[in-house]
């Protein structure tokens, strides 16, 4: 069985929507990673850090998933990680209202000994630096290295996160941020721009509109599907990211055709996660409603056609 580790922050978060709004819920990248990876049955440990305040029974609901703790580091008088934010009616767009690093401030990974050697790592949302240091750590080379990054990175530590990308196999971003990094509209050319930069492999997260898988001279579209309701977009992208790593690292072939796969088990994972407030959906999802949402997705981008 495959390792996969898992770089991110395991937070607090208070959300509010047309919905409704919430007090202070589990939330963090790495949480949502973690719940959607553990899915796959694979060996993946979270690489994280919490303060005193973090209850042990958010601990145990990610070891109850076969998520390893051992390197979530917990800082007794420390304060965990919060963001609190609210969206607008369209879900698309958010203000952010508070966000306290607190113990994420002065956080330096320590991935445990026993997964230093891991096949697949998954570099959630963090300083580029850290990630690089994750990286740093491991005592052999991966042989599928993950970046998912945002544009405050892009804002206030290019140059560093420039670095990081050279080092990795795949980096996940939304088109926002894609034609930010390069500076480029269209998509097609962004991709171009950050092959070019390091990755193998480009993925351009579009919300609602779905995902493109860039590699090389090849592309591959995969819709969202079609929800009635939309409780809180939260987590979705790292949701999206814990199918994609978690299939990949069950699967160990990381061929552009099985990419694909990955990035289908990520849509449909993602769109669970949209369906309740912060990793609500994500805590109880079965193995049988999984295969019955790939069926619909199946049907909605399957069809015959006679070329003429």
């Amino acid at each position: 069985m495959s390792k996969l580790v898992i770089v991110g922050t395991v937070a607090f978060d208070a959300i509010e929507t047309p919905f409704g709004k919430t007090d202070k819920i589990l939330g963090g990248a790495a949480t949502y990673i973690g719940l959607s990876a553990s899915n796959f049955n694979v060996d993946s440990a979270a690489v994280s850090v919490v303060g005193g305040d973090f209850p042990q029974k958010y601990l145990d609901l990610l070891e109850n998933r076969n998520v390893n703790i051992d390197g979530i580091e917990i800082v007794k008088d420390g304060k965990t990680f919060f963001w609190s934010g609210k969206y607008h009616n369209d879900m698309n767009s958010r203000d952010t209202l508070v966000t306290e690093l607190n113990v994420l401030e002065h956080f330096n990974p320590i991935v445990p000994d026993s997964y230093k050697d891991a096949e697949v790592v998954m570099l959630g949302n963090l300083h580029p630096l850290v990630q690089q240091g994750v990286l740093n750590q491991m005592t052999e080379k991966p042989k599928l290295a993950i970046l998912d990054t945002m544009n405050f990175w892009m804002d206030i530590a290019l140059e560093d996160l420039l670095s990081v990308i050279k080092n990795v196999d795949v980096i996940t971003i939304n088109d926002e941020e894609a034609r930010q990094l390069t500076g480029e509209y269209s998509l097609l050319v962004a991709a171009r721009k950050i092959h070019e930069i390091g990755p193998k492999y480009v993925v351009i997260k579009k919300g609602e509109h779905g995902a493109l898988l860039f590699h090389d001279d090849n592309v591959f579209y995969a819709p969202a599907l079609p929800l009635e309701e939309v409780f809180d977009p939260t987590g979705a992208g790292d949701t999206f990211a814990g199918g994609f790593s978690g299939y990949l690292a069950k699967t160990e072939d990381y061929s552009f055709e099985n990419m694909k796969k990955a990035v289908i088990y990520g849509s449909t994972l993602a769109s669970f996660c949209v369906e309740k407030f912060g990793t609500e959906r994500m805590q109880n999802l079965t193995d049988k409603e999984i295969h019955k949402r790939l069926d619909q997705f199946k049907s909605l981008t399957q069809f015959d056609i006679e070329l003429t």
